[in-house]
């Protein structure tokens, strides 16, 4: 009995690691095909979890990215949102600048936080454009 215990432990870590060595398997995937993976992925979970809304939903945006999406339109879609994210951080950075001039250490604490939020946003965008 001892023996089998350890085995079917191994059996059972066996099967529920082979998911993840399936989405490890295809590490070069870019563009559309990757955020179909993503979506697929996503679609997995929440079947596994039973969470009939959210399976809708990822069904939806399987089927619109599948019917629309091109690898082309979504790198114009991703550069456009890296430059609105660089526009924001040199509108933020503008803004601290001003604070600065005006001395006020409130406004001042809260244009650094924007704008580090903005650049947060901004390395959010290029690392998508990358993918």
């Amino acid at each position: 009995m001892k023996l089998l215990s350890p085995l079917a432990l191994f059996t059972a870590c066996s099967l529920l690691a082979t998911p993840l060595l399936a989405t490890e398997a295809q590490p070069g995937l870019t563009g559309c095909a990757a955020k179909k993976q993503a979506i697929s992925e996503q679609l997995e979970q929440a079947r596994a979890h039973g969470n009939a809304e959210q399976q809708a939903g990822l069904e939806k945006a399987l089927s619109e990215v599948t019917q629309h999406c091109t690898d082309t339109g979504l790198r114009k879609e991703r550069e456009q949102n890296v430059l609105d994210a660089r526009h924001e951080v040199t509108q933020r950075t503008k803004d601290l600048d001003k604070a600065m001039k005006k001395g006020d250490a409130e406004k001042i604490n809260t244009r650094k936080d924007k704008l580090a939020e903005a650049k947060k946003e901004l390395q959010q965008a290029l690392d998508e454009l990358e993918k």
